[in-house]
């Protein structure tokens, strides 16, 4: 393919380079034509019979040599042309017939010049003490032009070519040996394939070390993906394993208490199942993205969500901080975590949370969740975390929700911790996050 686009592009410069040096040439040789038909206008005049002559002779010598190839010609109406003696018994045709203010150029292949075109330029002239319209012409054959374009294309082409088998003798040896560590490397991709190599050796040139280096960290990433997904399948299996040997033995016992124990253990089951749902969809989104949530526009909607939720408590969720931090992850999960804070802050609490916004290094986004309840003692916090556990069980719920928000934290880098609430009286739920700087 390389040496495809090698040899159109050669041909297309090739092509454009013949066209504007040729087109150079000519119009330097009309010029020269042209400097020659302005030294005769300078030096013309009219004789006592009405005659055109030159007051000094043209310098070139080739317009007193018979058949030079150069000739000069004036005509007029009812006079016999004046001529050169290059053209000897010859005359120069007129091209047309319409007046020639300006210089102008043709060729033609004219009888009696041996088959060689002819270049001419002429134009119309009415000379002092004249009213006679006289028609100076300037002729040279173009067969020293032809030979020099001619030589300039052999010349090109010449050059074109060496270029040309340089540049593909270049793609071979650029495709032999300048793609070997490609594939060298394509040949450690189908080994690590086929279970021969789990990464891709470091050893090869540095200009192809990084994509090395970006290949094994891709591989790293996905074996920690794959071995958190058998990490999640074996306990989510485990999970679900207790409750299910005690609805097989019940059922195999007949005890009389059977729906109650189905209804019981069904719910511990759906309670496992959905906190490794939660796991399961952050890491995909965090794995599969680089999306960037806004944190006040997230928090101020979930804390709408949530007043309206518990509308019955009077529920007031007042929120604080810096309103242009940006959380370096899916606003979803983000939701998600908040929502579950601020529900278990308005269902535990007394209805008054306080929410403040702040930034730390890092870039970190920094969520301090108070509310004006009873709190819970510091030995007991870290129970709360723990799947399914549940301090107070006279309010409605799973036990999931601080188990998932730090799970979904975790993923993200983050961090969920628990203290006092000097303003409230509560408890305060810090929530760390990775900001976007």
């Amino acid at each position: 393919m390389s040496a495809l686009w090698i040899g159109l592009l050669l041909g297309i410069g090739g092509f454009a380079l013949d066209r504007a040096v040729g087109a150079l040439l000519r119009g330097t040789f009309d010029e020269q034509l042209g400097s020659t038909l302005n030294s005769m206008l300078a030096s013309a005049e009219v004789g006592p019979d009405g005659e055109v002559r030159f007051g000094r002779a043209l310098a070139d010598q080739r317009f007193f040599e018979p058949y030079s190839g150069l000739y000069w010609q004036v005509v007029t109406t009812g006079q016999p042309p004046f001529r050169s003696r290059s053209l000897w018994d010859r005359r120069l045709g007129i091209g047309a017939r319409t007046p020639a203010l300006e210089p102008r150029a043709y060729t033609y292949a004219a009888e009696g010049f041996a088959g060689d075109p002819v270049r001419v330029v002429e134009r119309d002239a009415v000379l002092p003490a004249s009213a006679t319209i006289f028609r100076f012409q300037v002729a040279q054959t173009t067969r020293s032009l032809d030979d020099q374009v001619h030589r300039l294309r052999r010349t090109l082409y010449l050059s074109l070519g060496v270029l040309g088998a340089g540049l593909f003798a270049l793609a071979i040896v650029q495709t032999t040996y300048g793609l070997k560590p490609l594939r060298g490397v394509r040949r450690a991709i189908a080994a690590i394939r086929s279970g021969e190599a789990k990464r891709v050796p470091e050893a090869f040139p540095p200009e192809v070390l990084p994509l090395v280096t970006e290949l094994n960290a891709l591989l790293d990433h996905a074996e920690e993906q794959a071995e958190e997904a058998r990490r999640h399948a074996g306990n989510l299996a485990h999970a679900l394993k207790t409750p299910m040997s005690v609805l097989l033995n019940e059922a195999r016992g007949g005890a009389a208490d059977l729906p109650l124990s189905v209804e019981a253990q069904l719910a511990t089951m759906r309670r496992h199942v959905d906190h490794h749902l939660a796991r399961a969809r952050a890491l995909g989104r965090r794995s599969a993205s680089s999306a960037r949530a806004e944190v006040w526009h997230a928090l101020e909607g979930v804390a709408r969500a949530v007043e309206r939720m518990h509308a019955d408590r009077d529920a007031v969720i007042d929120l604080a901080g810096d309103h242009a931090l940006v959380f370096r992850g899916e606003r979803q999960d983000l939701e998600e975590m908040l929502g579950n804070l601020l529900d278990n802050a308005v269902k535990y609490g007394g209805g008054r949370v306080f929410v403040t916004v702040s930034a730390e290094p890092g870039p970190v986004v920094k969520l301090a969740i108070e509310d004006d309840g009873a709190g819970i003692p510091e030995a007991r916090r870290e129970e709360l975390f723990a799947r399914g556990a549940r301090l107070d069980t006279g309010q409605p719920g799973t036990g999931l929700g601080l188990s998932i928000v730090r799970d979904v934290a975790e993923i993200y880098g983050g961090s969920v911790e628990m203290g006092e609430s000097e303003d409230l009286g509560g408890l305060m739920v810090t929530l760390r996050l990775p900001g976007a700087g």
